[in-house]
């Protein structure tokens, strides 16, 4: 229905939010998550699943559901500071889940091809593909790098409400909505009630931040401010990054001087200093590398020589990733080197083969290589701290690795 009527708003789509549909929603939750306030894990939920459902089921149709508090718990980051952390009781999380599957199934026929963040079957390689590509097929030489300040913790919950308006008229599914919106978040002993911002940890909140940029960036740019470039123009979303490419400096300048109004009249604020209009002209003969460069999703990009002496845009992890990779491995080195070598092995394996998974796209081998030597050496440094005396040679140590050999670098993704 939300496919044939772009239009269409939908009256009544809790009845079908049944028992079956919350069991679907209660399957897709990971085991290991760390429980919420109650301290309910998936395990002790599922000792009498059917009632517990059951239960559930009969609260939300009667309307006495109420959103439970929201445990905060702090995450450190790689520079020293600290990010917060929600944790939902596991019951919030079934009925996001299955509110989630529900909604998605409708703003998934709005959604522009641009966004790539948190959707079926749409992954950050293909958003890094479509910047390459459209920037070479559409002549583009300017690119306006953006930076949203607190997106998340910024959306306007009244303005929110107002975006699903457009196609949601449910009550019931608005207030269940609005009641994850107000819910409380316990920090320490702190109750804290946040007045703006999407539910912290909340499996529905990466689709109400994609609803909302939908209307504020996505909509407006095909609407309104396409038609009204000389040149072409195309937009990259990847949940609240995004990068804007112009084929003429006019349209560029004239977007960047009307991105931050846009965004303010949405209670959301574009950085002023991280956000940035940067040359992305093609190099011409004789010019050894290009005139500018960006970071997008932990790539660099930037206008590099192929093989054969073309110039190419092309992409490597970008500096800053490079290093949080690095000092994360010595780290883990550092502090697990008592361990026995089995253990160390698998773990320092599992690592880098997740930084390859995400990293290893064409052009980028010297950039994984060089996680790789780090590795071998960090691992050899640290093991031979193990004791008083040094005794871990280059020699013993490439004997160890013919036993526990390390993951050679490999390019996953053609992009």
């Amino acid at each position: 229905m939300a496919k044939k009527d772009k239009g269409f708003q939908f009256m009544s789509l809790a009845r079908h939010m049944d028992v079956d549909w919350l069991r679907e929603s209660y399957k897709k939750l990971s085991s290991g998550k760390a429980p919420g306030v109650d301290g309910v894990t998936k395990a002790e939920y599922a000792t009498n699943l059917e009632g517990n459902l059951e239960m559930l089921h009969t609260r939300l149709k009667e309307g006495r559901y109420r959103a439970p508090l929201v445990k905060r718990v702090m995450i450190p980051k790689e520079n020293g500071e600290k990010r917060p952390l929600g944790l939902p009781t596991l019951e919030d999380k079934i009925v996001q889940g299955a509110v989630k599957v529900m909604l998605e199934a409708i703003y998934e026929q709005d959604f522009y091809d641009c966004s790539y963040g948190f959707r079926p079957k749409k992954n950050c390689h293909q958003a890094i593909s479509a910047i390459r590509e459209q920037s070479r097929n559409l002549g583009v030489k300017w690119i306006i790098d953006a930076d949203i300040s607190k997106c998340f913790d910024s959306f306007n919950h009244k303005h929110l409400q107002e975006m699903l308006s457009i196609r949601v008229k449910d009550g019931s599914i608005k207030r269940l909505i609005g009641k994850w919106l107000n819910a409380g978040v316990m920090d320490g002993n702190d109750i804290i009630y946040p007045e703006t911002g999407t539910p912290q940890g909340g499996v529905i909140s990466p689709l109400l931040a994609n609803i909302y940029l939908h209307y504020v960036l996505d909509d407006w740019f095909e609407k309104e401010v396409k038609p009204r470039c000389r040149g072409n123009v195309f937009l990259v979303r990847y949940a609240d990054d995004f990068i804007i490419g112009c084929s003429e400096e006019e349209d560029a300048k004239r977007i960047m001087e009307v991105l931050p109004k846009r965004f303010e009249r949405y209670d959301l604020t574009i950085h002023p200093e991280k956000t940035q209009l940067i040359d992305f002209r093609k190099p011409e003969d004789g010019e050894t590398k290009g005139k500018g460069n960006f970071s997008f999703l932990g790539f660099k990009i930037y206008w590099g020589k192929s093989l054969k002496g073309y110039w190419v845009i092309k992409k490597k992890t970008d500096k800053k990733r490079l290093s949080r990779a690095k000092k994360s491995i010595h780290l883990w080195c550092k502090e697990n080197r008592h361990k026995p070598i089995e253990k160390q092995h698998k773990t320092l394996k599992a690592k880098l083969l997740g930084h390859y998974q995400y990293y290893g796209v064409r052009g980028n081998y010297e950039s994984l290589d060089a996680v790789y030597v780090w590795t071998i050496r960090s691992w050899r440094k640290w093991l031979n701290r193990r004791g008083a005396k040094r005794t871990l040679t280059w020699e013993r140590f490439h004997k160890l690795v013919l036993s526990f050999p390390l993951p050679r670098p490999r390019i996953v993704h053609s992009i």
